[in-house]
């Protein structure tokens, strides 16, 4: 289940899945530091941030990264198993590196937001938007 980046298809899906998650990323990292200086815990801030990118992020990566023209319900169940399976091991980590070992919660969780993308962009390309084996009549989407 590794990565080819060999072919062009692979590398462009990917740069679409970073341009949407950079930007995403970015707009929620502000509202970590944001909600983490008011006062809120680290994983409390990260929870109800992750839930917001998650769901922001469904349409955009069907329609314009992957140009998956599948059934929404079997990619969304899958999407949201991927995505609680990045958010477990963001928390974990989280824990295991700031509550445990003291690291501090801004540098880690930065460092952790490129880890758990490359994890999901993985399962998204090879599991959640696998090919078009059961596509509906909707119309493939060049562009976004």
């Amino acid at each position: 289940m590794g990565l080819s980046w060999a072919g062009s298809g692979v590398r462009r899906q990917f740069l679409r899945y970073a341009l949407i998650g950079l930007t995403s990323n970015g707009v929620l990292y502000a509202g970590y530091l944001g909600l983490t200086n008011i006062g809120m815990g680290h994983k409390t801030a990260m929870t109800l941030l992750f839930a917001a990118g998650t769901l922001q992020t469904y349409v955009f990566n069907r329609r314009w990264t992957f140009l998956y023209r599948g059934r929404i319900p079997g990619s969304m169940l899958r999407y949201a198993a991927t995505y609680a399976f990045g958010y477990l091991l963001n928390l974990s980590a989280l824990h295991m590196l700031v509550d445990v070992w003291g690291l501090p919660h801004r540098v880690v969780q930065a460092v952790l937001i490129v880890v758990v993308a490359v994890a999901i962009f993985s399962l998204q390309k090879y599991w959640v938007f696998r090919g078009n084996e059961d596509s509906t009549t909707e119309t493939r989407m060049e562009g976004f």
